[in-house]
């Protein structure tokens, strides 16, 4: 079972990589597949073509990011297609985000079914989250409700639902969603990296990366740490 499932991961990660260099012009260095339902996680390296790399050159960081999310929009569709036809899985909420600095970035999607949240409780998780409620009380309001799971040694997701103030709401409403983003992304994103001490202190391990994406209809948002595998295997063992 663990072997089937492995070769799943494995072809979705080699799926992804053939979809962005088909859509991008250049595919990730590497990409990294994980399914554990009803969530799957995808996290990809040494993304970052040519012509991005030129506007970055010329702090067109932005603009970098429009066109990204522009191109999204229709691959999420086919990867979802993909997700359910090869792992069951049918996919319901989608979330994307990049790192253009480290040329990186992550997939997640949530299946439609949703299974126990109670898994294996880690390292100062109840920490955690307060950490996370409290910072999202600075930029917004305290998120109704938050859990979280280690899916694998590389990945902590972390789900806020019920976050956005009556603005946000109105600026949905108006279809303002891409600049949205593009804020929250500044500002949301800027303040987890600068407290990323402070998360690796409780975890115990290292953190790679910090992506956050929010889901504007559902009020919800995901946010997934790539940890350094070795390091967190050994907190935790």
């Amino acid at each position: 079972m663990e072997m089937e499932l492995k070769q799943k991961e494995k072809e979705l990660a080699s799926f992804i990589g053939r979809l962005l260099r088909e859509h991008f012009g250049k595919g990730p260095g590497s990409v990294y597949a994980s399914i554990a339902d009803p969530y799957i996680t995808i996290y990809f390296t040494q993304f970052l073509s040519p012509m991005e790399n030129k506007l970055l050159a010329n702090k067109q960081s932005t603009y970098v990011q429009k066109i990204r999310d522009l191109l999204m929009k229709p691959l999420v569709e086919e990867i979802k297609v993909y997700i359910e036809l090869h792992t069951d899985i049918e996919i319901e909420d989608f979330y994307y985000d990049w790192d253009l600095e480290t040329q990186s970035g992550m997939f997640a999607g949530f299946g439609s079914v949703r299974q126990n949240k109670d898994y294996i409780p880690f390292r100062n998780q109840e920490a955690v989250h307060d950490m996370i409620a409290k910072l999202t009380e600075e930029v917004q309001k305290l998120p109704g409700e938050i859990y979280s799971c280690v899916l694998n040694p590389r990945t902590l997701l972390v789900v806020r639902e019920r976050i956005f103030i009556q603005l946000e709401k109105e600026l949905i409403h108006m279809g303002f969603q891409e600049n949205l983003r593009i804020a929250k992304r500044r500002l949301e994103k800027g303040m987890l990296l600068q407290n990323k001490e402070i998360f690796e202190k409780l975890i115990g391990t290292t953190i790679v990366n910090i992506y956050v994406d929010w889901d504007f209809k559902e009020d919800k948002s995901a946010i997934l740490f790539i940890l350094q595998p070795n390091e967190y295997r050994a907190a935790m063992g």
